[in-house]
């Protein structure tokens, strides 16, 4: 997978996390389970029965698959009598004999809910609510047309509102730019709500005179409607993109912002996120000067977000940066460099993002400190060392990018003790370790997926991923096949000492 895309999904994750809200006391279970379970000796002939099945990927270690256990089997219980009845599954991705289904599904996290249609043919995110009430309101859209026909202004109100919604209007439900609209709503169903009228007299908002046939994208912001009338396939997929954001997005407590929020950081675009008090003095002026460079930079590969700061401390400790150098805007990329202005004023926005649109501005890494003392057998390796530690040292190391919450981190640290201890009397081999969730690291030469990733660099330079048995034997075996000789200069130093 392309680093960008690993980058993307940890940043989705780490959203998803930020907005997800704490559940409360689980109920009791019913005698009956209404969930099936499934595994890969029974998974492709059970989906291949059903044109309409939803499948939640979970561990059973993980604390939000517990949470979302109860309110699955309560969704799956009404659902069952609904008229088709709707199944719902379940797949223990923790199962090594069901490793090859976790991957043909590129499952990278916990729980993740698919829906899956024709047999199996078609696959969709599942992009709805996790409580049992919310889950069987988004399945029985999801297995209903993918837009609903208006047909009073009643229709128009009720569907039209506080979301983002695309309206077909045409003359007649027919013809090539009806067909190429009903298989886009098919295509993005998941990801908004479709409907189409003849009537666009029944719409809300501007000029009800519709001639052509029109797309018509109703949001809560901005300019409230946007019109299209191209119904090429690439040309809807481009319109809705950009008319279905924000100008600038807002991230705050208020969950009808968090829809928003995650296509912002789903997006391939850099990110420009500006955090700061809402409450403070100068709010008013922030939003003014930040929105005029939003509105100037529009179209040019860069979107923008403004986080309030009270709501985004778990963004300061993902990006490595503190309270103190609030008001600050970052700037992501999808390879994970980052750019920060600190301390910024509202007058120094613009000028700030043009030099870096120009390219003028360096990159921020975050880094832990570089540890005073680093004498245990495996080395602390952050991302300030990590050039000298690795790349410039010329001697062979292999080094664990690893997580502090990570279980297979956990025991495969003595293990790596063990290793490091194997050879303490070589100093042409290193055993180290960084926190890849706390240092920055070179995406585009690292492919890390998840954790714990070793990577080897022998002396000669040469760099592989080790991806054999974690034992001491088989990872010592592979270090001396592996290994380089140090360059002259570095025999030299040796001799001297």
């Amino acid at each position: 997978m392309e680093a960008s895309k690993v980058w993307i999904w940890c940043l989705t994750i780490f959203v998803l996390s930020l907005i997800a809200s704490c559940k409360g006391e689980e109920e009791k279970a019913e005698s009956k389970e209404f969930v099936l379970t499934l595994d890969h000796s029974n998974f492709t002939d059970t989906v291949s029965k059903h044109n309409f099945i939803v499948i939640e990927f979970y561990a059973p270690w993980c604390g939000h698959c517990k949470n979302l256990a109860p309110e699955y089997e309560k969704a799956a219980s009404i659902l069952s009598s609904h008229d088709p009845p709707v199944v719902l599954v379940k797949v223990d991705a923790n199962d090594e004999a069901n490793k090859e289904l976790t991957s043909e599904f590129e499952i990278r996290g916990f729980p993740t809910l698919k829906i899956l249609r024709n047999g199996g043919k078609n696959i969709q995110e599942y992009k709805g609510p996790r409580d049992a009430e919310g889950i069987v309101a988004y399945l029985k859209k999801q297995n209903g047309p993918a837009s609903a026909e208006i047909k009073s202004v009643e229709d128009a109100n009720n569907l039209i509102g506080k979301k983002v919604i695309i309206v077909g209007v045409f003359p007649k439900f027919a013809g090539e730019e009806f067909e190429n609209f009903i298989a886009f709503a098919e295509k993005l169903r998941s990801d908004y709500e479709f409907a189409h009228t003849s009537n666009a007299k029944l719409l809300p908002h501007g000029e009800p005179s519709v001639a052509a046939p029109t797309v018509r994208l109703f949001k809560p912001f901005d300019e409230l409607f946007v019109d299209s009338q191209d119904f090429g396939m690439d040309a809807l997929e481009n319109f809705v993109e950009v008319a279905s954001a924000p100008m600038v997005t807002v991230f705050n407590n208020d969950p009808d912002n968090h829809p928003y929020v995650i296509k912002f950081f789903n997006s391939p675009s850099d990110k420009a996120m500006l955090f700061l008090n809402f409450s403070g003095d100068l709010f008013d002026s922030f939003k003014s000067k930040y929105h005029d460079v939003a509105v100037e930079y529009k179209g040019k590969n860069i979107i923008f977000l403004m986080g309030d700061q009270e709501t985004s401390q778990g963004a300061f400790e993902f990006f490595g940066v503190r309270q103190e150098q609030a008001p600050l805007i970052i700037v992501q990329k999808n390879d994970g460099q980052k750019y920060l202005k600190a301390n910024v004023e509202p007058d120094q926005i613009v000028s700030w993002v043009k030099e870096y649109m120009e390219g003028n501005v360096q990159p921020f890494r975050k880094s832990e400190p570089i540890p005073e003392v680093n004498n245990e057998p495996v080395k602390v390796v952050v991302a300030d060392s990590l050039q000298d530690f690795v790349f410039n040292s010329g001697k062979n190391v292999l080094l664990e990018f690893y997580a502090p919450w990570c279980g297979h981190c956990k025991k495969l640290a003595s293990i790596l003790d063990e290793v490091a201890l194997s050879f303490e009397s070589d100093p042409d081999v290193i055993i180290a370790k960084i926190d890849a969730t706390a240092n920055d690291y070179p995406t585009d030469t690292f492919d890390v997926k998840g954790y714990p990733t070793l990577y080897f660099k022998n002396a000669s330079g040469n760099l592989i991923q080790y991806e054999g048995d974690r034992t001491k034997e088989d990872i010592v075996n592979f270090i001396k096949t592996n290994s380089g000789k140090v360059s002259q200069e570095e025999e030299s130093v040796k001799d001297e000492l």
